[in-house]
């Protein structure tokens, strides 16, 4: 029998998938909170992620380096927003169903939680 969760970790962020969940098979969180996701929160939380991420990185020629942006990019699921400098922005978070979480993220963890957003591929 394969092992079909996964938990990723850093300092102020975690991301897991439990393929055999019934309902919630994504969770994300941060320093001292976390909430479960559908696998389409999750899937749409990484797909906008990165297309934030690579807003942000396409801006970095676009800006001054003492000027900060602001972008959003949502799905029916969730909404995403990303606030700071092209290089160190705060992630936010809310869902727009069921449960109505909202968290978000110091530009100091982005980094991580993106890349596991990126090699999160089990779904």
């Amino acid at each position: 029998m394969t092992n079909n969760k996964l938990l990723k970790t850093g300092k102020g962020w975690r991301m897991g998938w439990d393929a055999e969940a019934e309902l919630y098979q994504g969770l994300v969180g941060g320093e001292d909170w976390a909430f479960e996701l559908t696998g389409e929160e999750l899937q749409d939380f990484c797909r906008l992620l990165q297309q934030l991420a690579a807003t942000m990185e396409e801006m970095t020629a676009e800006l001054m380096d003492e000027e900060r942006i602001a972008c959003e990019a949502e799905s029916d699921l969730l909404w995403l927003e990303v606030e700071g400098f092209p290089t160190a922005y705060e992630l936010r978070l809310i869902l727009h169903s069921g449960r109505r979480c909202e968290g978000n993220w110091p530009p100091s963890v982005v980094p991580e939680l993106l890349a596991a957003a990126r090699s999160l591929k089990v779904f």
